[in-house]
């Protein structure tokens, strides 16, 4: 997942940031509906399109790279659709390398998990000091098109990039039918507390759409849209 789950939270300090990401152009159109694009240095950035519709495209051939926006708010449901029409084989998200997946929707939370230890305070406390005033996601959930759908046997699990701050839960794995959209509505608060534990579930920061295919060289031809906060 090329460490999403530090870059969410780093995208506003991504100029001063030279080894890990870096701002990316962002379509006009998406720019309008509050979206930022961001860059992992050395792989060519897919290209991400606002659809007629208000949702996102992600387009490339081997390519990653990751879009995010504000979200505040308590952690009620979040409901969106989201469609593949190509996209890579199935990997294992488990490992680094090789991990490629057609989307990930990357959700960041204001507060640490109970287990964070010591080390992970301290890296995010390295990362907020060069991010300046923008407080950085200190938990994230990422829900997943792409992988094996034997990682976690449908359950979060530790990313392999920031197992302190991230967990992933695979929605769809990459065998799922193509060309057709997929209606999606999970809990977060529940989710959080199932990958997290603990019973004080922190306040909703910044939502993530990103692709990334470059292990593989595959395509991507993916679109989610109506992203939305609604009632448990």
């Amino acid at each position: 997942m090329k460490r999403l789950a530090l870059a969410l939270g780093l995208a506003c300090a991504a100029p001063l940031l030279a080894a890990a990401i870096a701002p990316g152009r962002t379509a006009p159109e998406l720019e309008r509906l509050g979206w930022r694009k961001v860059l992992w240095q050395g792989i060519p950035p897919a290209r991400f399109e606002a659809t007629p519709t208000g949702g996102v495209r992600l387009l490339g051939s081997g390519e990653a790279a990751f879009l995010y926006r504000t979200l505040s708010g308590p952690a009620t449901c979040l409901a969106w659709r989201w469609r593949v029409d190509a996209g890579p084989p199935a990997t294992d998200l488990t490992r680094k390398g090789g991990d490629d997946r057609a989307v990930s929707l990357t959700v960041g939370f204001s507060d640490y998990g109970p287990n964070a230890g010591i080390a992970a305070r301290a890296q995010m406390a390295v990362a907020q000091a060069v991010a300046g005033d923008h407080r950085l996601p200190r938990s994230t959930l990422s829900y997943v098109w792409g992988g094996t759908g034997q990682e976690g046997a449908g359950r979060f699990f530790a990313s392999p990039y920031g197992p302190a701050i991230s967990r992933v839960r695979i929605l769809r794995p990459a065998s799922t039918p193509q060309g057709r959209w997929v209606e999606e509505r999970v809990d977060l608060g529940a989710d959080w507390r199932a990958a997290f534990g603990g019973a004080n579930v922190p306040p909703l920061q910044e939502v993530a759409i990103s692709t990334d295919v470059d292990d593989t060289g595959s395509r991507i031809d993916a679109q989610v849209e109506d992203i939305r906060l609604v009632p448990c």
